[in-house]
């Protein structure tokens, strides 16, 4: 009896454990856009005020980068979103010329928003946010639950990648490049 106990004792938290860790995984995973589908259009204000919309920048390969400005992972990889825009942004492409970055903020203060930009240097002109954090109509059509999350667009508009982080970004544009 007594080691049945023990067993129960240990099955029970390590079963709870696991499904936290489904529940976790699953609540980060985006569900509402897929690889193939169109991405829904942003129009969201930027730093001054001028509304830009994703749309607008059909043509171009795009990175829908949802970010925010008191996030140290999504601060983190801007580095890397730095180094493929000055790489890539004037890159022909086998069926476009150039890239950029569209980028969505989820901070709720313009002013800290503007200086993790400049402090960043966050170069390309599409900075948006709607400055309400987490109630971004944006963030919600994305499906977007966890920040850095980021949306490869084809020239078209449709996604083609999501969450291409580190070099995986960088990997997936030189594909694209015209030899």
């Amino acid at each position: 009896m007594i080691i049945v106990k023990k067993k129960i004792l240990i099955i029970i938290p390590a079963l709870a454990l696991l499904m936290l860790g489904a529940f976790i995984y699953n609540s980060s995973v985006n569900t509402k856009v897929k690889v193939g589908e169109q991405a829904p259009n942003i129009s969201l204000a930027s730093t001054n005020g001028q509304n830009i919309e994703l749309e607008s920048l059909k043509g171009k390969y795009v990175l829908v980068d949802f970010w925010a400005s008191w996030c140290g992972p999504c601060r983190r990889e801007n580095q890397n979103l730095v180094r493929a825009y000055n790489k890539f942004k004037d890159q022909k492409f086998k069926d476009s010329q150039g890239f950029t970055v569209y980028s969505v903020s989820l901070d709720n203060d313009i002013e800290i928003w503007k200086k993790a930009i400049k402090n960043d240097k966050l170069v390309w002109p599409n900075h948006v946010s709607a400055l309400i954090k987490w109630d971004c109509p944006a963030a919600a059509s994305y499906g977007v639950s966890s920040i850095p999350s980021s949306f490869l667009l084809d020239p078209a508009g449709k996604i083609i990648a999501i969450d291409l982080t580190g070099t995986l970004l960088e990997a997936e544009l030189d594909k694209l490049i015209e030899n």
